[in-house]
C-alpha cells in the first residue's frame, strides 16, 4: 500500500513539473498566459511587467465575460489571435462608413513595432458608385471604386460590382480613409482594411454593412536584435532570442531542431525527449537521448549499424549474417552494377537540362524581372513562376488543337493546370531586348492591378526557350471581332455597346486615379479588349504600358509606340505621353461602337479623310452623326443617347489634351447613359470644341510625314489578335 501511494505522488510530481514547465514555456514565469480564451504568448504579456517593452503589452478586461485582451489600454484594437512562428497578431479594425446616424473615427495609427500586413490584408469598398481612398502622410497610397450593377439576387462571397479590394502598400502604419461619390449624389459607403482570409470565408460580404469592426492582420518584430544561440551559450542584454534558438530570414526567433516552446523566454526552448515516443525515433533496441538529438544502441549480442538497426552477433564476437541476408546484399549489388550506369546518365541528362533552363531564364528576363522585384514595391514576388513541365502538360504538348489565336507578338494555347483551372498560355515572339523589356513589363503592371475589367495573370514561365504568359481565360474572343465581324450568336446591340464602353471607362479610369500606382495603357484599341464567358469586358495587352508616380503628370519617351488609327496627335509631336492620350485612344474605340468602321477606312471616292476620326469629326461638324451611324444599332437606341454618346467621343478626340475629359469623367458619364438614359449628361454642343476638320487632317499628315522620314517611332497597324476564335 505504502509503495503504491509513493508511486502515485511520484506521477502527481512529474505531472505538476511537466504542467509548469509548458507554463513557463509560453508566458513570462510568474505571469499569466490567458486572457479569456486567448493565450498570450511572451514577448507579449498581460501587462507592462510580463511584456518585453510597452509595445507588446496586452490589457485584459476582466470587466465581461468571457474577459477580451486589447493591444492598447484604451480598448479600442481587441486581439484575436497571436502567432509566434509567423510574426503577426490578428486585431479588430474600425469599418469606417460615411453613413448618417453611424458614426466613427476615419483615423488609426500603430505604434511601436507593428505595421498593416500587405500579403494578408486588402483594402475593401462597399457602396454605389464610391471612391474609396487611403493616405499617408497626406499622400494617396491606396484606393478602389465601386460601381451600381449588382442586385440582391447576385449577393454572395465575391467582391465585385458594389463592392472593391486592392493591394495595401507595404510598411503601412497609419490609416486616413475618405469616400466620395463618383457621380456628386449622397450615398453611403464603407471603407475598411481587412483579413482577405477572414473576408473569403464570408457567407456574403454585405454583411460587413452592419458591423463596427472586422479583422485585420499586423506583422510585428522584436524590438531588439536577433542572435542565434546554441545550448551552451548565453543570451546578452542586446538579444530577443533565448537559448538553443536560431534566426529566421524574418528576423524572427525559433527553437532549433531538436527543441520546442517559445524562443522568446531565456529558457523558453526546452528540449524534446525523441525516446519517450515511438514517433519521434527509429531505433530499433535502446533510444538514448541527449539535448537536441538521440542515438540507438542494442542490447548484449547485439551490435548497432551505426544507425538503427542491431544485428546479432556469434559468441567470438563475429557477426552472423543469414543465408538470406547475403542472397539479398549480392543481388543488389548487382542490381546496382546494372542501374548505376543509367543512373549517372540520368543524372548528368538531368543536369544538363537543369543548365539549360537556367540558361533560358536568364536570356529570358529573370534576372531583370528579380531586378524589377527588388527595387520596386510592387507585388510582383506573389506572381506564380510555373515550371516548363506544368505548361507543357496543361497544353497537351503545346497541340495545335489547343491554339486560341495567333498574333505579332506570339501564340495563344488553352490549358487546363491541375488544380482544374482554365488558363490562356502565351508563347511570346523575344527577337530583340526591347520585345523583351515589353513582356517584363507585362509583368510587372499586371501584378500590381486587382479589377475585375482587367485580364488576370496568374504567372510566367521563364525556363523555356521562350519565354510563357498565364492569363486567365477569356473565352469569347475581343470587342473588334463583334463589332466588325457580324456575330449571329451575340449581336452587338446599343444597349451591349454602352454597357462594354462603361466597363472599360470604369477600369481606365481605375487605372488612371485608383490604382495604389497610377498606370498609363498606352495601347488602347478594341483588339485589346476582350470579352469573357458573360461578354463582361476585360482590358490586356499591358507589354506598353507604364506606371508612374503619383505626383508625374506625363511619361517622356525616347520611342513614340502606339497603334496607327488609335494615336494621339499630341503625343507624337511631344513624345509626352499623358493621361489624356489614352482618353484620345479610348475615343476612338467609342467612335468605332457607334459607326461601326474600322480606325483605318478602306479607301473609297467619297471618303473625307483617311482615318475614322477624320469621318467622324466631319460627320459631327455637319451635324449629320445619325448618318454614320451604325444600322446595326440605329433601330434599338434612343437619338438622344446616340447623340450623348457623340458628343462625349468627340471630346475625347480633341487635339488639345488639357481640353479632353479625365477617365473618371468619362466612365462617369458613360455610367450616367446606361443608367438613366443620357438625361443626366452636361448637354455641351459639340462646337464648343475647338478644333476644326482641317487642323486634324494636317494633324495626322503631319504624323504620317514623320513616320516615313524618321527611325525614333513604334506604330502598329492591327494585326490577328491573340484570342480564341
Amino acid at each position: 500500500m505504502a509503495t503504491q501511494l509513493v508511486l502515485q505522488m511520484m506521477l502527481l510530481f512529474l505531472f505538476l513539473h511537466e504542467a509548469s514547465a509548458q507554463e513557463s514555456s509560453v508566458a513570462k514565469p510568474g505571469c499569466p498566459r490567458n486572457c479569456g480564451n486567448l493565450t498570450i504568448a511572451y514577448p507579449f504579456g498581460i501587462g507592462a511587467d510580463c511584456s518585453a517593452n510597452q509595445t507588446f503589452t496586452i490589457f485584459c478586461n476582466n470587466s465581461i465575460n468571457p474577459p477580451k485582451a486589447f493591444l492598447d489600454d484604451n480598448f479600442k484594437l481587441e486581439v484575436l489571435n497571436i502567432s509566434l512562428k509567423a510574426g503577426t497578431i490578428q486585431v479588430n479594425t474600425p469599418v469606417i462608413t460615411n453613413c448618417e446616424k453611424r458614426s466613427n473615427y476615419q483615423q488609426l495609427m500603430l505604434s511601436g513595432s507593428f505595421i498593416f500586413s500587405n500579403t494578408q490584408n486588402q483594402l475593401t469598398a462597399i457602396g454605389c458608385e464610391t471612391l474609396a481612398v487611403i493616405s499617408q502622410q497626406g499622400l494617396s497610397v491606396g484606393g478602389c471604386m465601386t460601381f451600381c450593377n449588382i442586385s440582391s439576387v447576385e449577393r454572395n462571397n465575391s467582391c465585385y460590382g458594389s463592392c472593391c479590394q486592392t493591394r495595401i502598400p507595404p510598411s503601412l502604419k497609419f490609416i486616413n480613409a475618405s469616400l466620395e461619390s463618383i457621380n456628386g449624389k449622397e450615398g453611403c459607403g464603407f471603407v475598411f482594411v481587412v483579413d482577405q482570409n477572414w473576408f473569403g470565408n464570408m457567407t456574403d460580404v454585405y454583411d460587413v454593412t452592419n458591423m463596427e469592426q472586422v479583422p485585420a492582420v499586423l506583422d510585428w518584430r522584436p524590438s531588439g536584435f536577433c542572435h542565434s544561440f546554441g545550448a551552451g551559450n548565453s543570451t546578452t542584454d542586446r538579444s530577443v532570442c533565448g537559448r538553443n534558438t536560431l534566426c529566421t530570414d524574418q528576423s524572427l526567433c525559433s527553437c532549433r531542431e531538436g527543441y520546442e516552446g517559445n524562443p522568446y523566454l531565456l529558457d523558453g526552448c526546452q528540449d524534446i525527449d525523441e525516446c519517450a515516443t515511438y514517433d519521434f525515433n527509429r531505433c530499433q533496441q535502446i533510444c538514448n537521448n541527449f539535448p537536441g538529438s538521440y542515438s540507438c544502441s542494442c542490447i548484449k549480442g547485439w551490435v548497432n549499424d551505426g544507425q538503427y538497426e542491431c544485428k546479432k552477433t556469434d559468441p567470438n564476437g563475429y557477426t552472423r549474417y543469414s543465408p538470406s541476408i547475403l542472397i539479398v546484399t549480392c543481388t543488389g549489388l548487382g542490381v546496382l552494377l546494372v542501374l548505376a550506369p543509367m543512373w549517372l546518365y540520368k543524372v548528368l541528362k538531368q543536369r544538363k537540362k537543369r543548365k539549360l533552363k537556367e540558361k533560358f531564364f536568364k536570356r529570358n528576363g529573370g534576372l531583370l524581372l528579380n531586378q524589377q522585384v527588388s527595387s520596386s514595391e510592387s507585388n510582383v514576388d506573389t506572381t506564380k513562376l510555373f515550371s516548363s513541365k506544368e505548361l507543357d502538360k496543361a497544353t497537351n504538348h503545346y497541340n495545335v488543337d489547343r491554339i486560341l489565336g495567333q498574333g505579332g507578338q506570339g501564340t495563344v494555347y488553352k490549358g487546363m493546370l491541375t488544380d482544374g483551372r482554365i488558363v490562356a498560355v502565351k508563347k511570346s515572339k523575344i527577337e530583340d531586348g526591347s520585345k523583351l523589356d515589353h513582356f517584363i513589363n507585362e509583368i510587372i503592371i499586371l501584378s500590381q492591378i486587382n479589377h475585375r475589367n482587367v485580364v488576370r495573370l496568374h504567372g510566367c514561365c521563364l525556363e523555356t526557350e521562350v519565354p510563357l504568359l498565364v492569363y486567365e481565360f477569356i473565352p469569347n474572343g475581343t470587342l473588334f471581332e463583334y463589332i466588325h465581324d457580324h456575330n449571329e450568336d451575340f449581336p452587338l446591340t446599343w444597349d451591349v455597346r454602352v454597357r462594354v464602353a462603361t466597363e472599360v471607362a470604369g477600369a481606365l479610369s481605375y487605372l488612371h486615379s485608383a490604382a495604389s500606382i497610377p498606370v498609363y495603357h498606352r495601347d488602347i484599341k478594341s483588339s485589346n479588349i476582350l470579352l469573357d464567358e458573360k461578354y463582361r469586358a476585360k482590358v490586356a495587352d499591358f507589354g506598353t504600358s507604364r506606371s508612374i508616380c503619383i505626383d508625374q503628370t506625363h511619361v517622356t519617351t525616347k520611342r513614340v509606340q502606339g497603334t496607327f488609327g488609335y494615336f494621339d496627335p499630341e503625343y507624337f509631336r511631344s513624345s509626352q505621353y499623358t493621361d489624356k492620350s489614352d482618353v484620345y485612344s479610348f475615343g476612338v474605340v467609342l467612335v468605332e461602337l457607334l459607326t461601326g468602321q474600322k480606325p483605318i477606312l478602306a479607301p473609297r471616292p467619297d471618303d473625307e479623310g483617311r482615318s475614322l476620326v477624320t469621318y467622324f469629326i466631319s460627320a459631327m461638324e455637319e451635324n449629320r452623326i445619325l448618318d454614320v451611324t451604325d444600322v446595326r444599332i440605329a433601330k434599338d437606341s434612343v437619338k438622344e443617347e446616340l447623340i450623348t454618346f457623340a458628343k462625349l467621343a468627340y471630346r475625347c478626340l480633341n487635339l488639345k489634351g488639357r481640353k479632353r475629359p479625365t477617365m473618371k469623367q468619362v466612365a462617369a458619364e458613360l455610367e450616367s447613359i446606361n443608367m438613366s438614359n443620357g438625361s443626366a449628361i452636361d448637354q455641351q454642343h459639340y462646337k464648343d470644341v475647338a478644333y476644326s476638320v482641317t487642323e486634324l487632317n494636317e494633324a495626322w499628315d503631319l504624323a504620317s510625314t514623320s513616320i516615313s522620314s524618321s527611325a525614333n517611332y513604334s506604330l502598329t497597324v492591327d494585326v490577328e489578335p491573340l484570342i480564341t476564335k
